[in-house]
């Protein structure tokens, strides 16, 4: 198994806070990050009956036997849990470090933990592979990790039929298992269906109405499903940046799928050079280099935000990540030599907020300058060490 980024980070926390909440979807490797970093702790998974009895039975008890230290897996399985460790961690306040809670679903757990454990625990947002991470460790180019994806047991088949296996299961699990658990009750073949539909919108700019028409149901139902697949993890809907300009401005969200594994799944791109010539690449590359910047900023600089920026009458920057200090926008391009003619938005987007540097991310090997403070980046150089994403 490779070495994740994240270690540090967890480590850090453990040192400031009692409790330590990690989220991120499921398979995308939380458990075997844990259970390596923390060796020497305890260990809960509440999805295993041996496990979760015994606590939801008579939790006050059996947190007692457990003593300090131990690590509650898929903890919004007992949502009483947090009540508890709460009452626990108040009797002991200056103790850090006695507990990591893993979830694979963020808008329920992130909930109770807000009326239980406010300002008792502290946030890590885990991801699938990552291309830094990738790069330290494997012979594969960013274009692998961009095809099959970062799941862990994705990204590591041997065989093409492998992953596309490990893809059905996983989906089918989520839909018939997953969801059923989180007493979330919808349609396993309207689910597919609207996942098929939303890999076919990736990058655009979201329009629940659309779909509900297509799929016979209301836009209320749509955007439902829709919040069930954002909550854990899986797609992200990315929000539009507002400011005083005088100037109309979109102000829906962009959908895109956080692994593109997932999305050529549902697209049915199985193999790399199909992949090259799809009609959705563009828009698949996007989505994948969207995903690794944002993740870079937010594990380094956990308050930097993540947005687009579009007018009505289409000017538009991919992405601007605001870190409190300053912005950076930057636009992303699949061609592996940008003109200036190519980023024209990005540059209205620079003219309009007034910033003074803008950033191309490209598929090629080369950094240059487009001019007008836009400089261009190869996405394999500059994702291969994040920090350096701090300096633009």
């Amino acid at each position: 198994m490779l070495r994740r980024h994240f270690q540090s980070e967890l480590l850090n926390k453990l040192r400031h806070f009692p409790i330590v909440t990690v989220l991120g979807p499921r398979q995308c490797g939380k458990t075997t990050f844990i259970r390596k970093a923390l060796s020497r702790w305890s260990y809960f998974d509440l999805e295993r009956p041996s496990d979760y009895i015994p606590l939801s039975e008579d939790p006050e008890s059996r947190l007692r036997q457990l003593g300090p230290r131990v690590v509650f897996d898929e903890a919004q399985r007992l949502p009483a849990l947090f009540s508890l460790l709460r009452g626990i961690v108040d009797r002991e306040r200056r103790r850090n470090g006695r507990y990591v809670l893993l979830g694979s679903a963020s808008t329920s757990l992130i909930r109770e933990i807000s009326e239980s454990l406010a300002g008792r625990t502290a946030f890590l947002d885990m991801t699938p592979f990552t291309w830094d991470e990738i790069a330290a460790q494997r012979r594969e180019g960013v274009e692998v990790l961009w095809h099959r994806g970062g799941f862990p047991d994705a990204f590591l088949a041997q065989a093409e039929a492998a992953r596309w296996e490990w893809f059905e299961a996983y989906t089918r699990t989520f839909i018939e298992r997953d969801l059923p658990a989180l007493g979330i009750n919808v349609s396993a073949g309207q689910m597919r269906k609207l996942w098929t539909m939303l890999a076919h919108a990736n990058g655009g700019v979201w329009n629940a109405s659309q779909l509900a028409a297509s799929l016979g149901v209301s836009y209320h139902t749509v955007n439902h499903y829709v919040d069930i697949l954002e909550q854990t993890f899986l797609v992200r809907k990315l929000p539009p940046y507002f400011a005083n300009l005088g100037k109309r401005l979109v102000r829906s969200p962009k959908i895109y799928f956080r692994d593109t594994g997932l999305l050529h799944y549902f697209l049915g791109l199985r193999t790399i050079p199909t992949l090259r010539v799809h009609p959705a690449r563009g828009a698949s590359w996007e989505a994948f280099v969207i995903e690794q910047v944002i993740s870079s900023f937010q594990l380094l600089m956990p308050g930097a935000s993540a947005f687009f920026w579009r007018t009505a009458a289409g000017s538009e920057a991919d992405l601007l990540i605001d870190r409190g200090d300053r912005r950076v926008p930057f636009e992303v391009k699949l061609n592996a030599s940008p003109r200036a003619a190519d980023v024209r938005g990005l540059l209205s987007c620079m003219q309009g907020l007034k910033l003074r540097r803008g950033y191309v991310l490209h598929a090629g090997e080369n950094q240059y300058s487009l001019g007008n403070g836009i400089i261009a980046l190869p996405v394999a150089q500059a994702l291969r060490r994040p920090s350096q994403l701090l300096g633009l």
